[in-house]
């Protein structure tokens, strides 16, 4: 229903309004509704150069001059005040077939050609109030436009990524790499995200969500690429959030479409060979000590995280950092030893927080087998390819039912131990989209595709580039920027 109502408020009613404005301005109505041609007559309709054509085709630049032509359209009708211009441009679906529909709104000319300008320079002149709003209301699309097609801003708000990334690095996100991804919610309010700040209610409008179209990249998601995209569970009770609307987060892709994936005592295979390990990865190590006290400075030193209050003080304590730490914190005196903890194959995670039951559904998914995988030993899994066909049974469906349902919107149920696609009988599935499997650099204290399963290709937000400022919030206020890490390349 979503698609039949914007088709028509977005390609029918202001396609039908320009076939009238065209027919008032001597051109035949046809050339209204042909894309990109109807650009070429604006252009003539106007009295703008003819290269300026060229311009709109442009990635990015095409939607600012688009939005110039548009204007001088509107004033080559008469429109010349602030709220005619918003109309005209922001609700198209209405103005445009009122004004083609309007005995008294008639074509005047070139609106950029010079014996316009002097003949209607009185309404043309714009005041102080008038010249101020017209620079932040372009100031608004310029920014929204640079967020949404070529890079974006991002700050890390966890430790999952530690130590590659810390908290209060503040990133720079290319939408350029992987295929700037054009708005699912179009009606939402500029630079809010999901949450209007202060008020906390919704930043957007779901009443319309366009499908998925992402444009072309300058590669595809490599193995190793710190990747930022929408959470997946956003789209779950009670959040219930479009797919551009959702959580933005950021980790490592470890599987790409059609990767076989498993971990293997914290060591992740792709199709049977061990993948690089993050040198700056962190894990949970056990720490034992002779219990005379270690100097506290050691856990800046050796960015020693998760430490309790009086762990230095203790015989033993558990502390998250890099191997390299851990080999340098060995050749400590006081220090008896330093070793990993790893959760041991073969075991159930205690709790089933792992995937696929860490989200078990009892209507999708009412009995899932104990694969008994932990954070440490998962798989193998599949990551699922566009076009690849899974076949499904008690041990594959588990695995791949949040896909079909959620992610590729089909009804999906199980039924006396039969499974209903869209109320078909089903032993098998055909991919729509690509998937990935992400995690974080911090093995223990990461939520990533261990927990909650596969990202769909639309949820893919950028690739993380580069630290352009770092805010430690803990040290003082002439330590508080992290000097060293500025401008750092994101590997």
């Amino acid at each position: 229903m979503g698609l039949i109502i914007a088709f028509v408020l977005f390609i029918i009613l202001p396609f039908a309004g320009l076939w009238k404005l065209f027919q008032k301005a001597g051109r035949p109505g046809w050339e209204g509704i042909v894309p990109l041609y109807n650009f070429l007559i604006i252009i003539k309709l106007t009295g703008r150069p003819a290269w300026w054509f060229i311009l709109l085709l442009v990635p990015g630049l095409n939607f600012l001059v688009a939005l110039g032509l548009l204007i001088d359209f509107l004033k080559s009708y008469g429109k010349f005040t602030l709220a005619e211009h918003f109309q005209g441009v922001v609700l198209p679906f209405i103005y445009f077939p009122k004004w083609g529909g309007d005995k008294d709104t008639k074509y005047l000319g070139q609106s950029a050609g010079p014996a316009f300008r002097e003949k209607y320079k009185v309404a043309l002149k714009k005041t102080q109030t008038r010249e101020w709003t017209d620079a932040i209301i372009f100031a608004v699309i310029a920014a929204t436009l640079i967020r949404t097609l070529f890079i974006e801003a991002y700050v890390i708000p966890s430790a999952s990524m530690e130590s590659s990334l810390l908290i209060g690095d503040y990133l720079f996100v290319s939408k350029v790499n992987y295929g700037a991804r054009l708005p699912m919610t179009p009606l939402a309010f500029p630079f809010a995200h999901h949450t209007m700040p202060l008020i906390n209610t919704k930043a957007y409008w779901d009443g319309i969500e366009l499908p998925y179209y992402r444009l072309p990249g300058l590669s595809d998601i490599k193995k190793g690429d710190v990747v930022v995209f929408n959470y997946p569970m956003d789209a779950d009770s009670p959040l219930y959030r479009p797919v551009d609307k959702r959580e933005n987060y950021i980790k490592r892709c470890q599987g790409t479409p059609g990767d076989t994936l498993s971990v293997v005592n914290a060591q992740v295979f792709i199709n049977s060979k061990a993948a690089i390990t993050p040198p700056k990865g962190e894990m949970t190590y056990l720490v034992k000590t002779d219990g005379n006290g270690l100097n506290p400075q050691l856990a800046t030193d050796l960015h020693l995280s998760d430490v309790p209050p009086d762990g230095l003080n203790s015989p033993e304590f558990r502390t998250n950092t890099t191997e390299e730490s851990a080999r340098i914190l060995r050749s400590y005196s006081g220090i008896k030893s330093v070793t990993k903890e790893v959760a041991p194959r073969g075991a159930s995670d205690p709790i089933n927080a792992v995937y696929p039951a860490a989200f078990a559904n009892p209507v999708l998914t009412p009995k899932i087998p104990d694969y008994k995988w932990n954070v440490d030993n998962f798989g193998p899994i599949i990551v699922p390819k566009k076009g690849w066909t899974v076949k499904l049974d008690s041990l594959t469906y588990p695995l791949y039912a949040r896909c079909i349902s959620v992610y590729e919107g089909n009804k999906v149920e199980v039924s006396d131990g039969n499974i209903l696609i869209n109320g078909q009988k089903a032993d098998s599935y055909t991919f729509k989209m690509n998937y990935y499997f992400m995690m974080g650099d911090n093995r223990h204290n990461s939520e990533d595709s261990r927990f909650w399963g596969f990202v769909p290709e639309d949820h893919i937000v950028g690739k993380a580039l580069f630290i352009w400022m770092s805010i430690d919030d803990n040290a003082s206020f002439i330590h508080k920027i992290r000097w060293s890490r500025l401008f750092n390349l994101i590997h």
